[in-house]
């Protein structure tokens, strides 16, 4: 047959039962500029559409590709012209053929008559329902180069492929955020319209996009496929068990520019930015109390309801929260690995850290009503208050001396046990508890900022004064049982008690005279 001379790129075969390629059993032929393809199994072309065997068969002069009809052959050549003449007046998108532009016009109309009998999905044309088919086949023949994921439609594959190639040309106008598609920034657009138009037949929550419906109904489900392997945690979803790896990662890369902190997500940050924004906009229903978000307001929430469901093995110590649980087994361990930079003091936990490193900041805003003193930390506030109640629930079993707090009590019995664990370096004295090491070696630093007003006399501690300040008070409320003889002090009268005693357990180096007290037998050797 001779070639028609009006389209010179045209070619006409001849007539064949079949087309036979030989030198590949099973290829594919494909024109670039179309997403058509030609499919080849043990060597017989078959057509795109029907995947029968070809018969006749119209070449393209520009890429081979072969054609059942001169009619779509010549449908075909548009392509390589890159000719776009039918004009949408609706949005001004163009199109190679007319049959494409009506399609694309029952996109503004709405209207989608044709429906997807396997999920019952309808569609604007019966070419966009063929397309989805495929889904509901498993076929997967559109692999990307860079990830090896696979996909059903070439267009979800170049979707993908925008992905791996970083450009982001559409960016929302509400927040600032870009995506790689613009059909993703219409669905990201409806989160700032707030309409929720997806709701969850089990639980009634709406979402704004139909994917989050579907991924939410995973939770009801209860099916979780997805294990992390450092830590066992299951998840309903690959993605969150992707964000959820982070974690482990260690990295942090959104950062706070008020204060530096660093965050995993960047959702944690924003969060975050509320507290320095100072807007609290969440407020508790029971004591209106003003939250920064509601993740805060629903944790708070907890404390109105009373329940304390963690439970500690160890101590049977109960907790509101599964991470206050958490922290307080680390005082089981031992384990102190947060370390202070300013003193070197260790910490359990790096809430207890943040905590502690206020002192050091010299901030002190929570005050006691009853006496005015201040103090950087609300439980060191909390523990002073006690002394004000006057209630003493903690007993020792040694002396019978009463303390108002449980860790006052434990510090009190080091002192019969005997262990003198914290030594002095100028002088060598030993001492019980740190906080006696650190007030002695003020005697040592020669400094005296608390003055006596009666008497001028300087201490190095204001205890010490205070202590001082009742010889001038003339209260003597310590009183001897034996004698009547009333004390200022109850160390003094301790030691009077001795006299009465008979004991005499301090002897002299030179005379071996015995005395009650160390100072009686001071005052004696002084004579020697």
């Amino acid at each position: 047959m001779e070639v028609d001379k009006e389209e010179p790129h045209v070619k006409l075969e001849s007539k064949v039962d079949e087309i036979i390629v030989k030198e590949e059993p099973n290829v594919k032929l494909e024109c670039e500029a179309d997403e058509e393809m030609l499919f080849v199994e043990n060597g017989i072309v078959h057509d795109p559409v029907t995947l029968s065997p070809a018969v006749e068969r119209f070449r393209c002069l520009e890429c081979n590709k072969l054609f059942s009809s001169k009619t779509l052959l010549t449908r075909h050549s548009v392509v390589h012209t890159g000719v776009k003449e039918f004009v949408c007046e609706e949005c001004g998108k163009q199109f190679r053929r007319n049959s494409h532009l009506s399609q694309h016009l029952l996109t503004h109309t709405g209207v989608k008559k044709f429906k997807c009998g396997e999920c019952d999905k309808m569609f604007g044309s019966k070419s966009k329902l063929n397309e989805h088919l495929v889904v509901h086949s498993g076929i997967k023949k559109f692999k990307c180069n860079e990830c090896g994921k696979a996909f059903c439609q070439k267009s979800h594959l170049t979707r993908h492929q925008m992905q791996h190639s970083g450009v982001k040309n559409f960016e929302c106008d509400e927040c600032g955020k870009q995506f790689n598609l613009k059909q993703v920034l219409t669905r990201h657009l409806q989160i700032h319209l707030g309409v929720k138009k997806f709701k969850c037949d089990e639980c009634g929550k709406l979402f704004v996009q139909k994917d989050n419906l579907i991924r939410h109904l995973l939770v009801h489900s209860g099916v979780k496929n997805f294990q992390c392997e450092e830590c066992g945690k299951l998840f309903s979803e690959k993605g969150n068990l992707t964000q959820h790896l982070l974690i482990h990662s260690g990295v942090k890369k959104f950062k706070c520019d008020e204060c530096g902190k660093l965050f995993t997500y960047k959702g944690d940050l924003n969060r975050h930015l509320l507290v320095h924004s100072g807007v609290k906009k969440f407020r508790c229903l029971e004591c209106n109390k003003l939250f920064s978000s509601k993740t805060l307001l629903t944790r708070h929430s907890v404390v109105h309801t009373g329940v304390k469901e963690f439970v500690c093995e160890e101590c049977g110590k109960q907790f509101r929260r599964n991470s206050h649980l958490s922290q307080h087994l680390l005082t089981h361990t031992g384990v102190k690995k947060f370390k202070c930079g300013e003193c070197d003091k260790m910490f359990g936990s790096k809430s207890k850290l943040n905590e502690h490193l206020v002192v050091h900041s010299g901030i002190k805003k929570f005050k006691c009503n009853e006496c005015g003193k201040a103090f950087g930390q609300k439980s060191h506030l909390t523990r002073h208050q006690m002394q004000h109640s006057g209630v003493k629930n903690f007993e020792c079993d040694e002396c019978g001396k009463q303390f108002n707090l449980k860790q006052v009590l434990t510090r009190h019995l080091q002192i019969h046990l005997g262990i003198k664990k914290f030594k002095c370096d100028e002088c060598g004295k030993l001492f019980v508890q740190k906080d006696n090491l650190i007030r002695h070696l003020l005697v040592h630093s020669g400094v005296k900022n608390f003055q006596c007003e009666e008497c001028g006399k300087l201490f190095s501690e204001k205890g010490n004064l205070t202590q001082h300040l009742l010889i001038h008070s003339g209260v003597k409320k310590f009183k001897c049982d034996e004698c009547g003889k009333l004390f200022t002090y109850k160390g003094d009268l301790n030691r009077h008690l001795l006299v009465h005693s008979g004991v005499k357990k301090f002897k002299c180096d030179i005379c071996d005279k015995r005395f009650t007290t160390k100072q009686d037998k001071d005052r004696h050797t002084a004579i020697h």
